[in-house]
């Protein structure tokens, strides 16, 4: 059974997902935002999504965190590494709430949680799967300082494989 870790920026806390993060999260994957990660998703399927993010921490060690402002104790979205049979590497994944977009949470939160990745977890490698259209994620990812890797395997042959390690 892996411990789920609570990581701090300096205006960040990433934590465990608890119930109270599910209204937020099923409204988020019900739109289209969630399109870049197959969505948008009924609340069945988003409940199943919710519940696969939470079991991969005793499962494979990783799993997602969600993103709370360390002022407000707000809820900003998630961040998460994913792996098992549905991904064939270590796979760094983020989203944001609307009301967190442009604001730099996103690379916050994944500059954070990468760092523990690689130091603390000791992962071998780590990637991010991006839908081709997701500017904004691919901008991301390269801020990371993730290169595109055009050989990776993927789950879906169309997203694009940036490579942080």
């Amino acid at each position: 059974m892996a411990d789920i870790p609570t990581l701090r920026t300096e205006r960040l806390i990433l934590r465990p997902m608890t119930m109270v993060d599910w209204p937020a999260y099923v409204d988020f994957m019900q739109t289209e935002r969630s399109a870049g990660m197959g969505g948008p998703f009924d609340k069945k399927r988003a409940w199943a999504l919710f519940c696969h993010d939470m079991a991969q921490w005793p499962l494979m060690g990783n799993g997602a965190l969600m993103i709370e402002e360390n002022a407000s104790g707000s809820c900003l979205g998630q961040v998460g590494i994913n792996h098992g049979p549905l991904f064939p590497e270590h796979e760094l994944g983020w989203f944001v709430y609307p009301e967190a977009e442009g604001k730099g949470v996103a690379y916050e939160a994944a500059q954070r949680f990468l760092g523990w990745a690689r130091n603390e977890r000791g992962l071998p490698s780590l990637v991010s799967y991006v839908d081709e259209d997701n500017l904004r994620s691919c901008h991301l990812a390269e801020r990371l300082g993730a290169v595109l890797d055009k050989d990776a395997e993927r789950p879906n042959p169309e997203d694009l494989v940036y490579r942080h390690f």
